[in-house]
């Protein structure tokens, strides 16, 4: 599978998608929400990339599967190799745009496979499991510690949130993955999910935004 991002200048970089790496819990208010701890460290999961979807046009979700919640997070996008244990200079030059994203769950499922002490990738992996607007440029972001992400749904703000509030900032959080996956151009990161997750409905519709960056409008099919 290619994706799309698009520059600032108007130009598109087309990258074959690769995995989407991803951590759980990274707003302490979000875990709170879910009545989840805080872990000691950063919660990590592998989405695989054919589960990854455009937002622009609409988006379909699961049906006859119980919920399915909305996750706003920040996506990062991988353009150059990382070494296992890259600096942070190393990390910022790899980094090549950023994006507005939906992690999508089942959480009905999600919940029943925690309740048994199962893995839960089937509530996190599935086909249209994560939806990525398109991607602007790194160099359009000029503080890393204070980068917004929003999604309004039917006209009303459901989660606002800043990375200045995440756990494991968006540079520490690259290193710490890098230390036990390659990561590789096309791959996407996941940054986490502010508070305010909720169902999704057919016909719901959506603002996504990294606010000052990139908004974009989607809906549910």
């Amino acid at each position: 599978m290619s994706y799309q991002h698009q520059y600032v200048d108007g130009t598109r970089i087309h990258y074959p998608l690769g995995k989407v790496v991803c951590v759980g819990r990274n707003y302490a208010e979000h875990a709170a929400e879910l009545n989840n701890p805080v872990p000691s460290e950063p919660l990590l999961f592998i989405k695989p990339g054919s589960c990854a979807v455009p937002l622009e046009g609409g988006f379909k979700i699961p049906r006859n599967r119980g919920a399915v919640h909305y996750e706003a997070e920040i996506a990062v996008l991988i353009g150059k190799p990382l070494s296992p244990n890259p600096g942070d200079e190393e990390v910022l030059d790899a980094i090549s745009g950023f994006a507005p994203a939906l992690d999508l769950t089942l959480r009905d499922v999600q919940s029943k496979l925690k309740e048994k002490g199962l893995p839960w990738e089937i509530a996190k992996s599935f086909d249209g499991a994560c939806v990525l607007a398109p991607f602007v440029a790194a160099d359009a972001v000029a503080d890393l510690t204070d980068l917004r992400i929003r999604l309004s749904l039917n006209g009303e703000v459901r989660q606002d949130g800043n990375s200045a509030e995440m756990l494991n900032p968006i540079l520490p959080l690259i290193r710490h993955m890098a230390g036990h996956f390659s990561l590789l151009p096309g791959d996407v990161i996941l940054t986490g999910t502010p508070v305010g997750v909720g169902p999704l409905q057919v016909g719901d519709e959506m603002v996504l935004e990294l606010p000052g960056l990139s908004r974009f409008t989607s809906r549910v099919l």
